[in-house]
């Protein structure tokens, strides 16, 4: 059955992945697949391997700010 590979960078954390894992299984179920059969594995890849337009994100982010949002 199906096998979900999802990449993400390091540090993602163990609250997120599970949030993830569950999410990413219901989807499964809801289309009539047996949450047993459902398997999603969290690949965790620092910025260093993870490159972005031709350079590591580590470089290419490090100077990038996230965006300021007014919404709440």
């Amino acid at each position: 059955m199906p096998v979900v590979h999802v990449n993400v960078w390091e540090g993602f954390g163990q609250k997120n992945a599970k949030t993830v894992i569950q999410g990413i299984t219901n989807v499964f179920v809801d289309m009539g697949i047996p949450q047993h059969a459902v398997e999603v594995v969290i690949h965790e890849i620092p910025k260093t391997h993870w490159g972005i337009a031709g350079e590591p994100a580590s470089e290419r982010l490090r100077d990038e700010s996230p965006p300021l949002t007014t919404d709440h």
